[in-house]
C-alpha cells in the first residue's frame, strides 16, 4: 500500500510504502488535487523509480518539485541504455546529478549561454563507450523536446555514467582522469616519438591501462611491491620504456604534489614497452 508523503507536482509524488521505505512515483495526473497521508495507486504508465534513503534521493525529490518530470524520464532512460549498453548496475547517484544537469543544460543553451567542456576530446578519446551513450542521450532529449544539445554535452552525460560505475563514495573524477590521461599520453607520444594507431589493439590496450591506472591514483589504491627487484629487470631489459615511465612519474610529482610507487613505473613502462616494439 502506498501513501502520499509528498506532492512534488502533478505527475510526481513521494510515497511511503508503509515500511518507512520511500520511492519517488511517476504518473500523469497522480498528484493532482491530493494531499499526504492519501492512497495511491499505480496505472498502466505509473512507474516507480527508485527507494529514497539518502540525502541524494531528497534532494532529487526537491528538484523534481522545481523541474518537469519529462527530465527524469529522459535520466531513466539514458540509465537503462547505459546499463545494457556496459552491463553493469549504475550508482544511483547518476539519478540526481543527470536529471539536474540535463535540464540545467537545456536551460543555459536556451539562453544563448555556452559552457565549454575543456576535456572534450579526452573523455570522447579515452571513453568512447561512455561518449557514445552520451550522444544516445542527445538523441533521447532531441526526440522527447525537441531541442539538440550539442556533442559536447555528449561527453558531460560520458562524465556522469563513467562516475557512476564506480563506489560510493569514491573520489574518482572522470573530468580530472580524463585530463591526467590525456596529459600522459601527451608526454609518451613526444618522448618515444609515437605516432599513435587509434583503431589498433595495442593503443586501446594502452589507453586502458592508463585508465585502470587514473582510477589507482585518485582513489589511493596503488600498486605496491614489498622489493624493487622487477623494478631493477625492467630497468635493465627495457632503458628507453623506463626512462618514458620515470618521466611520467616527475610530471605526476610536478603536476599532483604526490608520487607513484615503483611497480606502477614498472607497469608504466611494460606497456612502453609494448608501444616501442610495434
Amino acid at each position: 500500500m502506498l501513501r502520499i508523503v509528498k506532492v512534488l507536482n502533478s505527475s510526481v509524488v513521494l510515497v511511503s510504502d508503509g515500511t518507512q521505505k520511500e520511492f519517488i512515483v511517476l504518473q500523469k495526473g497522480i498528484g493532482y488535487g491530493r494531499k499526504p497521508g492519501e492512497q495511491v495507486e499505480l496505472s498502466g504508465d505509473g512507474r516507480i523509480y527508485m527507494m529514497l534513503s539518502s540525502t541524494d534521493h531528497r534532494q532529487l525529490a526537491e528538484l523534481l518539485s522545481a523541474i518537469p518530470p519529462v527530465y527524469l524520464e529522459i535520466t531513466q532512460e539514458i540509465v537503462d541504455y547505459a546499463e545494457q549498453t556496459l552491463s553493469a548496475k549504475l550508482n544511483e547517484h547518476i539519478y540526481l546529478a543527470l536529471t539536474d544537469h540535463l535540464y540545467f543544460a537545456v536551460e543555459r543553451q536556451k539562453q544563448g549561454l555556452v559552457i565549454t567542456n575543456r576535456v572534450f576530446w579526452e573523455l570522447k578519446t579515452f571513453y568512447p563507450t561512455e561518449y557514445q551513450i552520451g550522444l544516445f542521450a542527445l538523441d533521447v532529449l532531441e526526440k522527447r523536446l525537441g531541442f539538440r544539445l550539442s556533442d559536447e554535452e555528449a561527453a558531460n552525460v560520458a562524465f556522469h555514467v563513467v562516475n557512476a560505475q564506480k563506489d560510493e563514495g569514491s573520489q574518482y573524477d572522470a573530468m580530472r582522469a580524463a585530463k591526467f590521461i590525456g596529459n600522459i599520453v601527451t608526454l609518451v607520444t613526444y618522448t618515444i616519438n609515437w605516432n599513435p594507431d587509434k583503431e589498433s589493439i595495442h593503443y586501446s590496450r594502452f589507453i586502458s591501462h592508463m585508465q585502470f591506472f587514473a582510477e589507482r591514483f585518485f582513489t589511493d589504491r596503488m600498486l605496491e611491491a614489498d622489493d624493487d627487484f622487477l623494478y631493477q629487470q625492467v630497468e635493465q631489459g627495457y632503458p628507453q620504456a623506463m626512462s618514458c615511465a620515470e618521466k611520467i612519474r616527475t610530471f605526476i610529482v610536478k603536476e599532483y604534489d604526490r608520487g607513484i610507487t615503483n611497480e606502477e613505473v614498472v607497469y608504466l613502462a611494460i606497456h612502453i614497452q609494448r608501444l616501442l616494439t610495434r
